[in-house]
């Protein structure tokens, strides 16, 4: 059984920072694609970051291109999301998720975490 365990969500003012982590078990992390989602109250949810397996390349929805950063380590089984110069606008659920190909700006993934609170006061 595939888990991947958010963390590092809070409250923070705007222009802060956060860092998000997802723990991922039960699959060879080496070989997944992963993503950060977010949704925010009465919208759909969005693709935030992806990173390929294969290459490590990255992704990035253009709000927060320059301020948010996908990273992972393997050894770890872990993938972060940096988040810097928090605009309220950022305020949502965050997901990580998974996936076994490596096209990652789709919402088409096969593994969920459960999301965490991000939340920034202006």
């Amino acid at each position: 059984q595939v888990q991947l365990v958010e963390s590092g969500g809070g409250l923070v003012q705007a222009g802060g920072a956060l860092r998000l982590s997802c723990t991922v078990s039960g699959r060879t992390f080496t070989r997944l694609s992963m993503g950060w989602f977010r949704q925010a109250p009465g919208k759909e949810r969005e693709f935030v970051a992806g990173m390929r397996w294969s290459d490590r390349r990255t992704y990035y929805t253009d709000s927060v291109k320059g301020r948010f950063t996908i990273s992972r380590d393997n050894a770890k089984n872990t993938v972060y999301l940096q988040m810097n110069s928090l605009k309220p606008e950022d305020t949502a659920v965050y997901y990580c998720a998974g996936k076994d190909s490596i096209v990652v700006v789709t919402s088409q993934y096969d593994y969920w975490g459960q999301g965490t609170q991000v939340t920034v006061s202006s």
